[in-house]
């Protein structure tokens, strides 16, 4: 098998397996959290709560540090992993002449994502304005 067409192959698969399971711990989470939470849609727990105008922690204060952390390792492994991948296939484009162009601006778009995404993260959890 043709070496470009093996390494693509690999790259496929990496960001398939990305793709998959990065929005299944979201949806696992979610449900975790609407599993967790009380039934308030009833007419007096909704006057109850604005009646008594006690602010309610939000959804990111809620979260233990640990979780945070833990997520916050998960996005920098698969930062660490995409931006591996675009400098392999920078380094096969321009050392070896491999035509990887699209492959390589697509991990670094991704890769650009996730780091903002990451940074974003860590600001509004660890440093809340």
């Amino acid at each position: 098998m043709n070496p470009e067409k093996l390494m693509m192959r690999k790259l496929l698969l990496l960001l398939g397996l990305f793709v998959v399971l990065f929005p299944l711990g979201t949806v696992l989470a979610e449900q975790l959290s609407a599993s967790e939470a009380p039934d308030q849609r009833e007419d007096m727990s909704v006057m109850q709560a604005f009646a008594a105008q006690q602010a309610e922690e939000g959804e990111a204060v809620k979260i233990s540090d640990k979780e945070k952390h833990q997520w916050l390792f998960f996005m920098g492994a698969m930062l660490l992993i995409l931006l591996l991948a675009t400098a392999s296939l920078g380094i096969a484009m321009g050392v070896y002449g491999k035509q990887v162009f699209v492959a390589h601006m697509v991990t670094a778009g991704f890769s650009v994502t996730l780091a903002i995404a990451h940074a974003v993260a860590a600001m509004v959890w660890f440093y809340p304005f």
